[in-house]
């Protein structure tokens, strides 16, 4: 039995008002049996050196040591490698806590002062801070101790005191010794640093965390909703909204929170604020890291928003799909590699270049696809796969055909094999035209990620990043009802160990309708976008996701606000006839003219509202 994350999380909170030297050089004192009254050889310094390896080095791979006490460093709780021969030496051989000590200066010479327990609970009044929580302090020490099943709080105090020869007088002056009543603390997960790391944020020397998704974008005076606070969820994050509420505006800002680079134009400061501040900011959680919150202000003299210095957490593998059909694609790989050289790891691509290629950066899906056709079969395969589960109902799977010559073409062109027969590429469809080509962008990129990857010794990312504006566009409502169900399960096709987080814009009731039976409340969320009539503002907020069923019931929900789900003049003049209803005394001749309105607005005879309306008009002396 391990102790939990949380309670170590506690522990480092817990701790974060005491001085460094009681969690440090008087433990590694005690461990080193120095005597009272007079004093010994003891290597102190390396002492305290081999004591902060064993306890106080969450991230094995840095110099740094990581201490959860009171601190008033530049570097925060992260210890210099140096800290045992500066600033520990500093603090045991100047100010209150040197009166604990029997030391001769230049020496190795050290014991403890007569009255040195004295010294030291001086030293805790003056601070303030209390007497030293044993049980806080053993859980931060003992973090990844296998313990027996059935350890209670109390045998983690013991087991401390025991360890350190605490004693009596110790215990009493300088120790709280109550232990907290809460549920059980141990569980059967062996601990993890790495965890803890993620609570606590990364080492000053630490290699940039990679393989990070979008864990918050924040943006204060800039966009149509000011302010605004996006907390994606972990896999699925649904965006809806009317037109020009600013959908597309998070999308990019999302984008440019990950990269660092627009996709198209840089979003400007809202003119209405004048020159007060305007902010965006994100956080990027990696696989070992929370990530920091990196805020980012805009420049009015350059009138440009400053590059992020470095990144403590670099983003996983990211595609963006454009509603213009144009596409931005982000690779983690392309972006340590050029690090200090010439280059943008952020590639952007036009429809055009995504057709037919842009020189030096991708060969375009008409080359790509007959190159993997006839050369690179388990692309091929792939990029079949991925078209199987994005295709259409109702039709064939898309199923690529034998290439061909097209008058004017110098190159064979694609085609996919239809009921009706085979269609070259460049013939088909917009619909069928955007989803191909969101399916090659996918294998494509994760295809050259893999490359990028193995030339640069490297494992493939896990985490991949998919952001598509107007998921619906151009697409048939059968299709609009089966599209992102089939997306979330792409990424599986490529690998199985991708963990995917898309970020997806929407205007269609059957995009909502069709995660249904796939949306979880642990993994997914969705947001709304909306014009407030009372003060005219555009507000950002999640919004529980209900299954409405039938595709008018979501027509009629909060997230589309249509009153009906009928034409405009069919609701009017329903709107129009429910007041006749609902008057205290209805007269004939406005029931006849609400009923020929009814007819004029074409409500069809089978309309459910004809049968009420009809028995209310019988019902006052009026004949349909």
């Amino acid at each position: 039995m391990y102790l939990d994350i949380e309670s170590v999380k506690e522990a480092a909170e817990r701790l974060g008002s005491f001085h460094p030297f009681f969690g440090i050089t008087f433990l590694v004192c005690k461990k080193g049996d120095i005597p009272v009254g007079k004093s010994i050889p003891f290597p102190i310094n390396a002492a305290e050196e081999t004591f902060l390896r064993a306890h106080y080095k969450p991230d094995v791979g840095s110099n740094f040591f990581y201490q959860p006490f009171r601190t008033s460093s530049r570097s925060g709780r992260w210890l210099s490698p140096k800290y045992p021969y500066s600033g520990s030496q500093t603090n045991r051989t100047r100010g209150d806590l040197s009166l604990a000590f029997i030391h001769e200066k230049g020496t190795d010479q050290w014991g403890w002062a007569r009255g040195y327990v004295g010294a030291l609970r001086a030293k805790l009044e003056t601070d303030k801070s209390g007497p030293i929580p044993a049980f806080w302090l053993a859980v931060w020490l003992y973090r990844d101790k296998n313990w027996s099943e059935g350890t209670a709080p109390k045998d983690v105090v013991k087991h401390f005191f025991r360890d350190f020869s605490i004693t009596s007088e110790e215990s009493h002056s300088l120790f709280a010794t109550e232990t907290p009543r809460f549920t059980p603390f141990l569980s059967e997960e062996s601990f993890s640093d790495r965890k803890l790391l993620q609570f606590i944020g990364s080492a000053p020397d630490a290699e940039p965390d990679e393989g990070g998704t979008l864990k918050l974008l924040r943006l204060r005076g800039v966009g149509p909703c000011d302010p605004l606070e996006f907390e994606p969820a972990d896999r699925l994050s649904i965006i809806t909204g009317d037109n020009g509420l600013g959908k597309t505006f998070l999308l990019e800002s999302a984008w440019w929170g990950l990269t660092g680079q627009w996709a198209e134009r840089m979003a400007y400061p809202n003119r209405d604020e004048g020159k007060k501040p305007a902010s965006i900011s994100f956080q990027i959680a990696g696989p070992s890291s929370e990530g920091k919150v990196t805020a980012i202000s805009f420049d009015y003299e350059t009138q440009r928003w400053p590059a992020p210095k470095g990144r403590p957490t670099i983003p996983g593998l990211i595609i963006y799909a454009r509603v213009d059909g144009s596409f931005a694609v982000w690779d983690p790989v392309r972006h340590t590699t050029m690090q200090g050289g010439e280059g943008n790891p952020a590639l952007l691509f036009s429809n055009r270049d995504v057709l037919i290629g842009l020189e030096g950066k991708i060969e375009g899906l008409l080359r790509d696809w007959t190159r993997w056709q006839h050369s690179e079969p388990v692309v091929f395969e792939t990029f079949k796969s991925v078209l199987r589960k994005l295709s259409p109902p109702d039709m064939l799977p898309l199923t690529p055909g034998e290439p061909t010559r097209m008058p004017n073409e110098a190159r064979p062109i694609p085609t996919l094999e239809h009921n009706y027969g085979t269609v070259p590429f460049t013939n088909e469809s917009a619909g069928v035209k955007r989803v191909v080509t969101l399916a090659y962008l996918i294998v494509w990129a994760w295809n050259e990620h893999k490359v990028y990857s193995s030339i640069a010794g490297k494992q493939p990312q896990t985490r991949v990043v998919i952001l598509i504006d107007e998921m619906e566009a151009h697409l048939h409502p059968k299709w609009q009802r089966v599209i992102l169900p089939a997306l979330v399960d792409v990424t599986s096709i490529l690998s199985s160990e991708i963990q995917p987080q898309m970020i997806i814009a929407t205007h269609s009731p059957l995009v909502l309708a069709s995660v249904e039976t796939i949306f979880s409340d642990t993994t997914d969320k969705l947001f709304h976008l909306e014009l407030r009539d009372e003060t005219r503002r555009v507000s950002f907020r999640q919004i529980p996701f209900v299954p409405y069923g039938r595709i008018d019931r979501w027509l009629t929900s909060d997230l589309f606000e249509l009153r009906q789900a009928r034409s405009q003049e069919a609701e009017k003049a329903i709107e129009d006839a429910r007041k006749i209803m609902e008057s205290p005394g209805p007269q004939k001749e406005e029931i006849r003219m609400a009923s020929h309105a009814l007819v004029r607005s074409a409500l069809p005879p089978n309309d459910e509202f004809w049968a009420r309306w009809t028995y209310f008009a019988e019902k006052n002396g009026v004949e349909l």
